[in-house]
């Protein structure tokens, strides 16, 4: 439920629940790091009914505390309220957590939204969990991070859609790597980059791009709240290297470039991020024949270039060596006209046939 600061004492914060009484919350709940109190008088905040004590009605925004016993763990499973943990080690299927001076465990897939990648980025966390399970008077005790999760992701879902729009740029943490490209959260949901949106030139490895855990920038290329989806861009935070591509290389303009790619037709050569041209296989070999590429260049192998063509819609560049001359083009093909036939007679028009076979009768 939610409830209303009214006014804080040593370690109680008294909160206006509505009723006749007030509400009491121990203040140690809402200290940060430094012990400094994270609410003031007028403050809104989430609470759970704990007990009736004394006369008092004691509030909760969660459980976890060496003053919490069996008694608070149980009602805690009961109505739902949050509680404290502290991850202690790794075990069979999951971790264990110690919560309230008692033994608790939390499955792997219960642990987190995302997949557990690295076990080690859990151990000796204090965490928040849900209690799934409680028996045995308390010696079973299943737990689950993720479903605290799903309930703030839930909330910040619903805040995001009445703010996020198509072409907003959004700052977001990487949350994982995939082949296909990277999921980015962006404040309480994940939005993929796909490989294709990561750079403007070709990128053939997400991990060349980005880490996970790198703070982004992002345009939003599409929103799908029905379908979860959210699809992101990287490369349009930046400007593309096309749009001044014919004023930065004019036609018979030389420069340096780095072969990237390697196919049958020929050499990709990279000018700049996100520029490639291609040096066709007819004007490598120094005018010997070549069947691929690979026999006169490798990858990654610097080399000069000349401009011969291109073309800004299409996103082409064709390119040559720097000295390279038509001279130097491969036997095959140069135009070689076919030799000429010998002349053989000629059997006439059909009136000289006619006319032929005429003579012949008279004689």
């Amino acid at each position: 439920m939610e409830a209303a600061v009214v006014g804080i004492s040593g370690d109680n914060i008294f909160l206006d629940v509505g009723g006749k009484s007030e509400g009491v919350l121990h203040a140690s709940e809402l200290r940060n790091d430094q012990g400094e109190l994270t609410i003031a008088p007028g403050d809104r905040i989430d609470v759970f009914f704990l007990a009736a004590r004394g006369g008092e009605l004691v509030f909760t925004t969660r459980l976890g505390s060496g003053q919490t016993g069996s008694r608070e763990l149980e009602e805690a499973f009961q109505s739902g309220i949050p509680v404290e943990g502290k991850v202690t080690g790794e075990v069979k299927g999951g971790f264990s957590v110690t919560v309230a001076g008692q033994r608790g465990f939390c499955p792997y897939s219960q642990m987190d939204i995302r997949k557990v990648e690295n076990a080690e980025e859990y151990l000796e966390k204090i965490m928040t969990f849900k209690i799934i399970e409680y028996g045995s008077q308390g010696r079973n005790i299943i737990l689950s991070a993720r479903a605290v999760q799903e309930e703030k992701r839930q909330q910040e879902r619903e805040a995001l859609k009445a703010r996020l729009n198509e072409g907003m740029q959004v700052s977001g943490e990487v949350t994982s790597i995939r082949e296909f490209g990277a999921f980015v959260d962006i404040g309480g949901i994940d939005g993929l980059i796909p490989l294709s949106e990561l750079a403007w030139g070709q990128t053939d490895k997400v991990e060349d791009v980005l880490q996970r855990g790198q703070q982004v920038e992002v345009i939003i290329k599409r929103l799908d709240w029905d379908k979860d989806r959210i699809s992101l861009s990287l490369r349009e935070t930046t400007e593309d290297p096309w749009n001044k591509a014919l004023t930065q290389y004019p036609i018979g303009s030389v420069h340096q470039g780095k072969v990237s790619r390697l196919a049958a037709f020929g050499a990709f050569v990279t000018l700049e991020p996100g520029i490639d041209g291609l040096l066709h296989i007819s004007k490598l070999g120094g005018g010997r024949r070549i069947h691929h590429p690979r026999e006169v260049l490798e990858a990654g192998q610097e080399l000069t270039v000349k401009i011969e063509s291109i073309d800004r819609e299409q996103k082409r560049i064709a390119l040559a060596p720097e000295d390279y001359t038509a001279s130097e083009q491969p036997e095959r093909e140069k135009y070689t006209p076919p030799p000429a036939a010998k002349e053989s007679p000629s059997m006439g028009t059909l009136g000289d046939l006619l006319k032929s076979q005429m003579n012949k009768r008279k004689k």
